[in-house]
């Protein structure tokens, strides 16, 4: 009886032990993919709607940043101009070199009308704010990038804060998966 009793012991605590180990395994994964690759991101506020919704849950690649840089049509998260401890999200609309001008509701980028039909319905318009003004042509400079919020009536973006810093980006959101039924892949529209 006695062996017995010392046997269920031995038992129950080696699957104690297991239990700890496992745990802390996957607490240390996890603690490895948060702090180097990914990045949980909830979306706070319409500035993205109709494309991402308040209270979205979105996946953000924090890795890439080290070996690519941000391309037009990439939805990226960074620290906020305004107030750098929060984090905001938008889509790049100018990079290193681009010239942005805003004419008639209209973005040209570098002299072009810029096709934003994959992400904004067509009847939407973008007017300038206190950065950059309706008819006026500015010009990103080095390691910087403009960037403006997809609900353009509501976001409060480069037209009014003007250029982010690559510095300040903390990475490119490349899933959303919250709620499950709007879950799937982020594409960049200008991306093959």
């Amino acid at each position: 009886m006695k062996y017995m009793i010392l046997g269920i012991l031995r038992k129950i605590y080696t699957f104690f032990i297991d239990t700890i180990q496992t745990l802390l395994l996957i607490f240390a994964i996890f603690l490895i993919i948060y702090i180097f690759l990914f990045r949980p991101f909830q979306v706070n506020g319409n500035s993205m709607h109709p494309n991402f919704f308040h209270k979205q849950y979105i996946l953000t690649n924090i890795i890439v940043l080290q070996f690519k840089k941000p391309v037009l049509g990439d939805v990226v998260i960074f620290r906020a101009p305004p107030d750098p401890e929060k984090d905001y999200i938008k889509r790049v609309i100018g990079i290193q070199g681009d010239s942005i001008l805003l004419k008639n509701g209209e973005v040209y980028l570098n002299g072009k009308l810029l096709d934003e039909k994959e992400y904004l319905d067509p009847l939407i318009k973008t007017y300038g704010g206190t950065f950059l003004q309706e008819q006026q042509t500015i010009t990103v400079p080095k390691e910087s990038y403009f960037v403006m919020g997809d609900n353009r009536l509501e976001s409060s973006d480069s037209r009014e804060w003007g250029f982010i810093n690559l510095k300040s980006i903390i990475g490119r959101s490349f899933f959303t998966y919250w709620p499950l039924n709007q879950a799937g892949i982020i594409k960049n529209p200008y991306s093959d």
